[in-house]
């Protein structure tokens, strides 16, 4: 498992009660549907190409790939974003993607 960013710790740590409800949304949100999680991570890594959220994308990309994605279905979802989100966003987030799946080859 890739270790998490000194950021995302820091948080965790210093606002632990704020941090606990956030992952129970994450949960409760999860749960409120008929949606399998590698769905659900393919969905979260679209959305977090669409907001250029870098290090979510590297997350999602992780979690979709832990929950059975392959490398064509991250790189399609991602795709199919460009009439959206336009072919520079679209660029960097499957370069994003890149970097978890080349992490995932020297391992």
């Amino acid at each position: 498992m890739a270790q998490l960013p000194d950021q995302f710790i820091s948080i965790r740590k210093r606002f632990s009660k704020y941090f606990k409800a956030v992952e129970n949304i994450g949960k409760q949100a999860k749960s409120a549907g008929p949606l399998n999680d590698k769905t659900s991570h393919l969905i979260q890594l679209a959305a977090a190409a669409a907001i250029r959220s870098e290090g979510s994308v590297h997350s999602h990309t992780r979690r979709a790939i832990e929950s059975g994605a392959k490398p064509e279905e991250l790189y399609h979802a991602i795709i199919l974003l460009t009439s959206t989100i336009g072919f520079p966003t679209v660029s960097a987030a499957l370069s994003w993607v890149d970097d978890v799946l080349s992490e995932k080859i020297k391992k």
